[in-house]
Parts: C-alpha cells; structure tokens; sequence
C-alpha cells in the first residue's frame, strides 16, 4: 500500500487531497518522514528522509503528525478482505504491505475474471 500514512490522512482530511502531505515530525524537530504523498514526491521527499531536509525540498509541504492507531485498524481491515480472495496465502510483515501467493488463481481456468468484494469504504 504505497504511501499509505499519507493517503489515509487525505481520505480523512478532504482539505489535505491533492496537496503535498508529509507523515512525520514537523522541519523545525529533529525527525524523519515516515511517508509522503504523490504531490510530495515530486518534489523529491521520500520516506526516512530527515524531516528538515523534505521541509527545504517542499516548502509548502503539510507535515502531519503519524496517527499510528488509525493506520493499524485501516490496515487490519485491507488484510481482512485481502484475505477473503487470498485465503492463508499472504504474509504481511508491517502495517502497510503483505506478500500474497496468487500463483493457484493464476494459473486456475477461469472463465471470468471478475471479482466482487464488499468493500466497508467509498471507493472513487
């Protein structure tokens, strides 16, 4: 789930879409970026970059503070439906990304390749 932090904190946050997010300690602490938008990311800031240096590259850059308890019960939901159409065949190993094992779907002879899940969130 690529910049994940980021992206909840925009689906959170209507006034935060389509503008620079960087997660993590503010440019005036001494910290790191834990991640940052797509509009952040164009202007070179990247995750375990030091919080001053992504505030130079990004002056207009919002930094946000991590809200670590809304990122696990977002990415508990995501591994619950990932699940669902993965069955045991996934091993996540951090809040934001999982492997899973798609090799029997693929290779399955299926005569429709659609599939329907029930997602407990908008998606646009």
């Amino acid at each position: 789930m690529d910049a994940f932090y980021a992206s909840v904190e925009q689906r959170d946050n209507p006034a935060l879409r389509g503008r620079p997010v960087i997660v993590g300690a503010p440019p005036t602490q001494r910290g790191v970026v834990a991640t940052a938008s797509y509009e952040a990311r164009k202007f070179g800031v990247r995750s375990a970059m030091p919080s001053v240096t992504a505030g130079r590259l990004c002056p207009a850059g919002l930094f946000v503070r991590p809200r670590m308890d809304v990122y696990r019960a977002e990415s508990r939901a995501i591994m619950t439906l990932v699940r669902q159409l993965a069955g045991e065949q996934i091993q996540q190993v951090s809040v934001d990304e999982a492997y899973v094992d798609v090799s029997a779907a693929c290779q399955a002879d299926l005569p429709d390749a659609t599939l329907t899940v029930d997602c407990p969130w908008p998606v646009s």
